[in-house]
Formats: C-alpha cells, sequence, structure tokens
C-alpha cells in the first residue's frame, strides 16, 4: 500500500489514501492497433539523424552532459535560479505532516490549471473536517509527490457527490498583451475630377 497523506485539522490527524483519477477512469479509453501485411503488430520506430538507421522501442535514453562534454550523473545536477543561485529542494508532502490552516476562495482555486485529480479515502474522518468540507471550504497546501524543486498548489476540497478530492495546480500564467485597438478608418477616396465648388472650405467655419 503506498504511503498515505497525513492532514491535521484542530488538533486531530487523519491518514488518507489517495486513488488518482485521470481520464481513462472517467470516459475510458481507445487503443489503435496498427498491423503490418502479416497481421503482425507495428512498433514505434525512431529515425536517427543520418536518415537510415531506425531504433526500436527502448533504443533510446536522455543522457546529461556538462559543457566540455563529460558524461555526468543525475544526481551531480543541481537546480539554480536565472542568477545562479542553487534553489533549494522541497521534500515529499508525504514525509510530514500537513496542517489545515490556510483556506482559499473559489477565485483562488479557479486561478490555477489543474493538472492532477486524487480521491482521497479514510478508514477515520474527522467529523470537524468533514462538516468544514461542506459548508464548501477549500483548504490549500504546498503539494509534491516526490519532492522536487518546488511545490504544486494543492487543495483539499469535497465534491457534490460527498468524496474529498485532492487538486493539484500552478497558478495560471496571463500575460496582458495590450488594449483592443481600433481598426484604421480608410480614408474616403476624392473624386479629383470634382470642381472646387463642390469643396468644403473650412475657413468659412
Amino acid at each position: 500500500m503506498a504511503k498515505p497523506l497525513r492532514l491535521e485539522f484542530q488538533g486531530q490527524t487523519v491518514d488518507f489514501q489517495l486513488e488518482k483519477i485521470d481520464r481513462t477512469k472517467l470516459y475510458g479509453y481507445v487503443e489503435t492497433e496498427v498491423l503490418d501485411e502479416n497481421g503482425k503488430r507495428c512498433e514505434v520506430g525512431t529515425l536517427t539523424g543520418d536518415g537510415h538507421s531506425i531504433v526500436g522501442k527502448g533504443g533510446t535514453a536522455l543522457a546529461y552532459f556538462s559543457p566540455d562534454g563529460l558524461w555526468r550523473k543525475k544526481t551531480d545536477l543541481k537546480p539554480v535560479d536565472l542568477h545562479g543561485n542553487v534553489i533549494p529542494p522541497v521534500k515529499s508532502t508525504f514525509d510530514a505532516t500537513v496542517p489545515l490552516d490556510k483556506k482559499a476562495s473559489i477565485d483562488d482555486y479557479l486561478s490555477h490549471n489543474i493538472h492532477l485529480v486524487y480521491r482521497l479515502s479514510a478508514d477515520d474522518e474527522p467529523p470537524a473536517l468533514r462538516e468544514e468540507l461542506k459548508k464548501g471550504t477549500i483548504f490549500q497546501f504546498p503539494f509534491s509527490y516526490r519532492g522536487g524543486v518546488e511545490a504544486s498548489a494543492g487543495f483539499l476540497l469535497q465534491g457534490s457527490d460527498g468524496n474529498l478530492f485532492l487538486c493539484v495546480g500552478t497558478p495560471t500564467a496571463l500575460e496582458f498583451v495590450g488594449l483592443k485597438t481600433q481598426p484604421a478608418i480608410p480614408a474616403e477616396d476624392v473624386d479629383s475630377s470634382a470642381g472646387e465648388e463642390d469643396l468644403l472650405d473650412f475657413s468659412m467655419v
């Protein structure tokens, strides 16, 4: 069994098990199978740079090299910011108890791009937590599944069906381009053959 997510609310702790919700569970999925002329299943291959060699499944991998071209292990790499300062890594949320002491508004929740949804279940839920979530309260806390450079935003809320969900997302990045500009009004063509008497003399106004 996977490690539980331990949450604390009003001095009471509860261990939740997470069940990932994805599109395949909600809507099902269709798998396309490609066969050759002999009925054998085809596999995806990668054409190399020479234009002649084909590498099959599992034949490619990622590697890390220093600026000098030396091989580097992933454990040797350190994340840095734009100024070259080392970014301290964050720990996994499962390594400690998460206090539910920060509430989020519905606008806060909707201003995030949600990319992961988990259904939470527990053997013994604190009644106070359940009653608070029934009111529509949304709790927010940093969430990182395995740890890493930066934690995502985790939102704990209750669905209309009574299930508890953990929604994980990142703030929506909106860039202001500018105000809507009006299209230029094309100048009306003036008939060059019109006489001077047809033109308006603004000095007379």
